[in-house]
């Protein structure tokens, strides 16, 4: 049998695809948002990815933002667009966004809780955390939608 690699040769290709997938896993690397995505939402909380939620749970958060999650997020029309358009193109297609988790919450989703899962529930009500939706408490780079686990750090 003619093979291009040794056994140590795929392994080693192994490796790298797996290293490779799992920072993608754990980073954003999609389109700039638009400057109005990160003004208006980044306003209140971290301008999340739009690879975290499917297309149809964004397209609920943006036709109720009268009522986003307890505050009146409401935009004008033009705004309101704009940004639904950006996350209607990005927003998640692949596994981790399979189906939208309930509330359409990303800290209710089946990734988000398994990524999470070593993380204790008291954690996140810690003053420095509040809760499981402040990623930049303990994502450092969480802003440039960074969320490598290496570089966590859970402060007390």
């Amino acid at each position: 049998m003619n093979s291009t690699f040794s056994n140590s040769g795929r392994a080693l290709l192994v490796a790298v695809w797996l290293a490779s997938t799992s920072a993608w896993a754990d980073s954003y690397k999609g389109p700039t948002p638009p400057a109005v995505y990160t003004q208006e939402c980044g306003s209140c909380h971290l301008s999340l990815p739009p690879n975290l939620l499917p297309k149809a749970s964004w397209q609920r958060v943006m036709s109720s933002l009268d009522k986003h999650y307890g505050s009146d997020a409401s935009l004008d029309a033009a705004t309101q667009k704009q940004i639904d358009t950006w996350l209607q193109t990005y927003g998640g297609q692949g596994k981790r966004a399979r189906e939208g988790p309930p509330q359409d919450r990303i800290t209710r989703s089946a990734w988000f809780e398994r990524k999470h899962r070593e993380v204790r529930a008291a954690a996140f009500k810690r003053a420095s955390i509040k809760s499981p939706a402040n990623c930049a408490a303990c994502h450092r780079d969480a802003a440039q939608s960074d969320f490598d686990e290496d570089r966590v750090r859970i402060p007390k």
